[in-house]
């Protein structure tokens, strides 16, 4: 098995989510070249292909009725439209400079493999691998409905629709995936791309378990772009999927091969746990590919590292909301010490501890509201941020602060009627506040620091700082760039002075008298 060529791990690309094309002088004034011919050409070519698509994909569905839709599309709008539809496809990427596509092994049946799993995910122009796999079922965002043209193609391909906003959506979507991957045949071959999402290429991100779920075979597929000048991918950093798109058509031909591994069928324990089948087939590509499995994963738009059930965002929100207030001349001291005042008096009173971006910079004493605005865009996107999470994971990351009292101030913070204990729920926001993103799954790490299910700030300290997976957390992740005492700082920096009044809707107001003291 042949290795894959990847980005190692570097500065440069110290996660899979970020990704630059680098071209030397000669092919950037080749690439100008021959992409003022070759771009505009092709994608002329590619536009009147799609609009000839277009109302091929609408005859398919005509006339059908929903429960029609429901089932799988046969007769002659299967036979003679599926095979128009794939010969308009293969040109369409033979215009895109896809010239070769170069196949090792053998396609398995639908019965032998209901699922074909491809990895790694680089590009969306990884649908190429629609032409050998003929056209197989995929699973696409509801936003892609709506758009001209590609909305009529998922249509046509009867594709699996799911709304990631919307848990309703993605509860009908596993039912639907289900169904077809255990109907024996009835449905087409569907074709899943279980990353969820565009990779540099350095590593194989965590498999999502929506391919494996039904608990019957799977077909692992690789997917290569054995070029000299790595074009193809885009990520969520880095080169744009504009610039990824010009690089590829620029060129004279692209190269892609497509690689069938043998079916895998998974074991009784496999069957029962979904996660345990999608680690497994990740382990045996990742192998195959030469590359290491990792726990990322793309939660919510935003980069993780899995960890014992955590999320650890790879890019920490409170490292860059540090070099914002840094770069603003703006004391960290006196800011964490005027978000604390206000944490208090909220906590005590009736008002929310959500602020927008013009709070934010009233009470930091922000001179620029931009930066308050990309400040609550770190941790949210909704244009609001919890100051709770602010002032815990800005706390943590300065390193002022000893993480034991840390983790004390958080737990008053989320025990506000001081039972000494946490409920599981109050566990997540308590771990995302430190973290400075959402916690979706806790239940580990409950269940590891919990004692007769009571949580206490005790034994949550002990496990975070002695467990053999939770330790990594606060010693590694959480570890601050450069810990000690806060410098000193005076009532104002840089002409910038911290608003340090307790509330901005009441500067008299006092902590609560219920706490802790810290």
């Amino acid at each position: 098995m042949e290795k894959r060529d990847g980005h190692a791990a570097t500065t440069e690309y110290p996660h899979p989510f970020i990704h630059r094309v680098r071209l030397p002088t000669a092919h950037r004034i080749k690439g100008i070249i021959l992409g003022s011919v070759l771009f505009p050409l092709r994608l002329v070519v590619v536009v009147l292909l799609f609009l000839l698509m277009w109302p091929i994909a609408m005859l398919r569905t005509a006339g059908l009725s929903e429960e029609e839709l429901s089932r799988p599309i046969r007769g002659w709008r299967c036979w003679l439209l599926h095979a128009m539809m794939l010969s308009i496809n293969r040109v369409m990427f033979f215009t895109l400079g896809f010239v070769w596509i170069e196949v090792k092994g053998r396609r398995a049946d639908v019965k032998e493999a209901p699922a074909l799993v491809v990895a790694p995910h680089s590009s969306f122009l990884d649908m190429v691998i629609l032409m050998p796999t003929q056209l197989a079922t995929v699973v696409s965002r509801s936003e892609n409905v709506n758009l001209p043209v590609i909305g009529a193609l998922l249509g046509f391909n009867q594709s699996v629709v799911v709304s990631r906003k919307d848990p309703e959506s993605r509860r009908k979507a596993v039912t639907q995936i289900k169904e077809r991957l255990t109907s024996n045949g009835y449905w087409p071959q569907m074709l899943i791309f279980p990353e969820g999402t565009t990779t540099n290429g350095t590593v194989l991100m965590k498999f999502k378990p929506g391919a494996f779920l039904a608990g019957g075979p799977v077909q692992p597929v690789l997917l290569s772009y054995p070029n000299k000048l790595d074009t193809m991918r885009w990520t969520y950093k880095g080169t744009t999927w504009v610039e990824a798109l010009w690089h590829t058509m620029s060129q004279f031909y692209t190269r892609v091969t497509v690689e069938y591994l043998p079916v895998y069928t998974p074991s009784q324990e496999e069957k029962d746990d979904p996660n345990l089948y999608a680690n497994n087939v990740q382990k045996l590509m990742a192998s195959c590919l030469g590359l290491p499995a990792t726990d990322y994963v793309m939660e919510g738009r935003v980069p993780v590292r899995k960890l014992g059930g955590l999320s650890l965002p790879v890019e920490p929100p409170a490292k860059a909301a540090l070099s914002l207030l840094r770069r603003d001349g703006v004391c960290v001291a006196e800011a964490l010490a005027a978000l604390r005042g206000v944490l208090d008096a909220r906590l005590s009173g009736a008002l929310g501890l959500k602020a927008g971006p013009e709070e934010l910079a009233a009470m930091l004493c922000l001179e620029q509201p931009l930066t308050a605005g990309q400040i609550c865009a770190l941790y949210t996107k909704d244009n609001t941020v919890d100051l709770r999470h602010l002032y815990l994971s800005l706390s943590t990351a300065s390193g002022f602060t000893a993480f034991k009292s840390i983790l004390h101030v958080a737990f008053n913070m989320f025990d506000p009627e001081c039972r000494g204990h946490l409920p599981a729920e109050a566990l997540s926001g308590l771990m995302g506040a430190l973290l400075g993103a959402a916690q979706r799954d806790t239940a580990q790490l409950y269940a590891a620091a919990s004692r007769d299910d009571q949580l206490t700030e005790e034994d949550l300290l002990r496990v975070l700082t002695t467990h053999p997976t939770y330790q990594v957390v606060v010693n590694q992740y959480l570890k601050p760039e450069e810990a000690g005492s806060p410098p000193p700082c005076s009532s104002s920096t840089n002409g910038k002075a911290v608003n340090n009044n307790r509330d901005m809707s009441n500067g008299n107001t006092t902590p609560s008298s219920n706490k802790k003291t810290d």
